[in-house]
């Protein structure tokens, strides 16, 4: 065996990348100690990140959709959205994002919506909400009270209780 310090400039790159090439595929390849996936889309129009994490991921690049399951969790900060669910699809083409089992929509301001399907049109900034079968969507969404002055204004009149007819 010859002594490094007799070896080629040559020779110690490929003695070097021969010890460093397994060390870094061992890295590469390492287990990650949970099992949470991540992916991160950037919308066209503003270039900005949308996060979605989930259990398990797919990406399909012929038709270019994203689907995660198991414990979803988007993160949307330019359109201040935050989405849990068990499954969600982001169809990348069509600028849309579909969620379904359990789906809770949080937006900042406190408005929030709860379905078992909803359909995020991301250009339109619309959703599309379908409840479980047999029961509703539920959507809370805070009102701020103004006058025409822009000042707040008085409360509004109690209503009266709801008087069911069978």
């Amino acid at each position: 065996m010859i002594p490094c310090y007799q070896l080629s400039k040559s020779q110690m790159r490929r003695f070097g990348l021969a010890f460093m090439l397994p060390a870094a595929l061992l890295g590469a390849i390492a287990i990650p100690t949970h099992n949470v996936q991540t992916a991160t889309a950037q919308t066209p129009a503003s270039n900005r990140p949308l996060t979605i994490r989930s259990d398990i991921q797919e990406y399909d690049a012929k038709t270019q959709v994203i689907t995660a399951r198991g414990n979803v969790q988007m993160l949307y900060p330019s359109r201040q959205l935050q989405a849990t669910s068990a499954q969600a699809q982001y169809f990348s083409k069509e600028r849309r994002i579909d969620f379904s089992g359990n789906v809770y929509i949080l937006q900042q301001g406190g408005n929030s919506m709860r379905a078992e399907k909803v359909s995020y049109l991301i250009d339109e900034g619309r959703f599309v909400a379908l409840p479980q079968s047999n029961r509703q969507v539920e959507s809370i969404y805070m009102v701020q009270e103004t006058d025409e002055s822009g000042q707040a204004g008085t409360p509004a009149p109690t209503t009266p209780a709801l008087k069911r007819s069978n």
